[in-house]
């Protein structure tokens, strides 16, 4: 179980927290009463999940690029971390194809003066690499990839952080392996969630398209991947770090993904997202395929989350189907002009509480009721 009572007080240093997943954790960080330092560009779209919920002026955020060593250093210096959490990248693999030059710069590079930093710091125990389930030579088979499997990744954002995974792997065995850091790399699955507005993931075209009327395009829906909810994830990197800050014999690498039930085609996921707008919002929205002849993509990949959960008892929480119920409920709450901030605490009160079997083990709910 994630015990958030272990993150009060601590010092932790999150790159990557104006992201979407960046500003869930920072949300559930500062929850548990953690000292918490951001490092990352500014937010990636406008409007933002980060500016929306005013987180910054709930922790230390400071705007920097990954790939500027001098200036992470000096974060690193001033604010002296027990615990990072890296998940600064360029994630999209569309995009890697337009950029792929900044694609490795940024989640290669941008890794490796991370890692230096760890490496020169006299504070951090506790590191984890957030990578993600395309880091494997995808050979489109039915069973799911185990943390033993072949790296590497297709496109230039999948390969980079195949890379990253190896550059990590060096930098332990290399100068960390006799210091007093535990790391560990985490290869999540895709993720869901309210707050989510970035180009060319299929929930916010979803959102986007069912917000205005208009039919929700599909290129493949025939392809499969295993989806989740944000906080499965978040949660579960947390866990790792709490894990071998405690013991570092329980640091190495991590799948992170859903049940069987949870790996689904693009087009059942969109069904879904379907049906469900259409009960909660009344609306009568639909979808199309429509191949746009774009780069290559994998047709399957599904995760084999066994590791994570013999070694540190983690297990999916949440259904596919109520995950995308709550991104639903979150749009609604939001374009109703809710307090965005206030509702993500009870979300992740909500989730915790499945998590811990109805006991709350934080002061989240002292402080929000």
């Amino acid at each position: 179980m994630l015990d958030m009572e272990f993150y009060s007080g601590k010092r932790v240093l999150v790159t990557g927290h104006t992201g979407f997943k960046g500003a869930w954790m920072c949300q559930l960080l500062t929850m548990a009463g953690a000292k918490v330092t951001g490092y990352a560009l500014k937010p990636p779209t406008d409007p933002n999940l980060f500016g929306i919920c005013g987180l910054s002026g709930k922790m230390n955020s400071v705007v920097g690029d990954i790939r500027d060593l001098a200036g992470l250093r000096k974060v690193f210096y001033e604010t002296m971390p027990e615990i990072v959490i890296h998940m600064a990248a360029q994630p999209l693999v569309r995009e890697s194809y337009k950029e792929p030059a900044y694609t490795y710069e940024t989640n290669v590079m941008g890794t490796v003066n991370v890692l230096e930093c760890v490496r020169t710091s006299r504070t951090v125990k506790s590191f984890v690499n957030v990578t993600t389930d395309k880091v494997y030579f995808n050979k489109e088979w039915e069973w799911g990839y185990r943390e033993s499997d072949e790296l590497n990744g297709f496109d230039p954002y999948s390969n980079s952080k195949s890379c990253a995974e190896l550059v990590t792997s060096c930098y332990v065995k290399s100068f960390l392996c006799d210091m007093d850091v535990a790391v560990s790399t985490a290869r999540a699955g895709n993720v869901i969630g309210g707050g989510d507005f970035a180009e060319d993931r299929i929930i916010p075209d979803c959102v986007r398209a069912a917000k205005k009327k208009e039919k929700i395009v599909v290129r493949n829906p025939f392809s499969t991947r295993p989806y989740q909810h944000v906080l499965e994830p978040v949660t579960a990197y947390l866990l790792i770090a709490e894990a071998q800050y405690k013991d570092k014999g329980l640091a190495g690498n991590y799948n992170i993904g859903p049940d069987e039930s949870g790996c689904l085609t693009t087009g059942e996921l969109v069904e879904l997202f379907c049906r469900k707008w259409n009960e909660r919002i009344g609306d009568c929205i639909q979808w199309v395929k429509e191949y746009d002849g774009g780069p290559h993509e994998a047709n399957f990949l599904k995760l084999d989350c066994s590791r994570i959960r013999h070694i540190l008892g983690w297990k999916s929480r949440w259904r596919i189907e109520q995950a995308v119920e709550k991104v639903v409920d979150w749009t609604k709450y939001n374009d109703d002009g809710g307090d965005i901030s206030g509702y993500m605490c009870r979300e992740i009160r909500e989730f915790l509480q499945i998590q811990n079997n109805g006991i709350i083990r934080n002061k989240a709910e002292e402080k929000y009721g």
